[in-house]
């Protein structure tokens, strides 16, 4: 789903809203519905333009939201992602307006790969 994400979804971002500091973290999971029904937490989201328009079969917007799950890296750094990462991740610090973030080594497999080592 959101990892398939293109710029044509992306065409009525006008701002990216952090509600963490995303240098902190390594991923974020992006998607284009919140996934409310899960625990877990949001980011960010993206603010819409003036001229965007509601899905005609849903009457919902298509907005561009960041969260991470409980069993992420962020909260359970030797857990389920001490490698590797969800298809939907993507660094947040590739992240722009009308631009899909992009998956980096970071983001793929932790600081570790940057630094070199693991703590």
């Amino acid at each position: 789903m959101s990892s398939l994400l293109t710029e044509g979804d992306l065409t009525h971002d006008e701002h990216v809203v952090w509600l963490e500091d995303p240098e902190h973290l390594d991923y974020v999971r992006q998607a284009t519905k919140p996934p409310y029904a899960r625990h877990g937490r949001m980011v960010g989201y993206a603010l819409l333009g003036d001229h965007a328009e509601p899905d005609p079969d849903s009457g919902l917007y298509k907005r561009r939201v960041f969260f991470l799950l409980p069993h992420d890296r962020d909260s359970l750094p030797d857990g389920l992602y001490l490698e590797g990462a969800p298809g939907e991740a993507v660094d947040p610090r590739t992240i722009e307006v009308k631009k899909v973030g992009e998956k980096t080594p970071r983001s793929q497999s932790g600081p570790a790969v940057i630094t070199g080592s693991r703590s």
